[in-house]
């Protein structure tokens, strides 16, 4: 599976790219070798990541899935006792 990004995200990437490696490594890097260097990031690392979100939301809807049963519960054979309520009250 590749991981594609949208163009804006791409040249912001290989913005923060470029600046970081202006402020922090000796040389700087220019706007090819920015782009490789994502590209390389994209597929070598990315998969690590989009593997780790997928489980993520896995984990989070599990969860939610197992509290369906507290948000949405209803209690049985209530109609009765709205009247036994009623005599007691008088």
């Amino acid at each position: 599976m590749t991981i594609e990004i949208s163009k804006e995200a791409r040249q912001q990437a290989i913005t923060s790219i470029e600046r970081y490696f202006s402020e922090n490594m000796e040389e700087k890097i220019g706007n090819i070798a920015a782009g490789a260097l994502l590209g390389f990031f994209l597929e070598e690392v990315g998969p690590i990541v989009y593997n780790k979100a997928v489980v993520d939301v896995q984990e989070r809807l599990q969860s939610r899935i197992s509290e369906v049963d507290l948000e949405v519960h209803e209690d049985e054979f209530q109609y009765w006792r709205k009247f036994d309520r009623q005599k007691k009250g008088k």
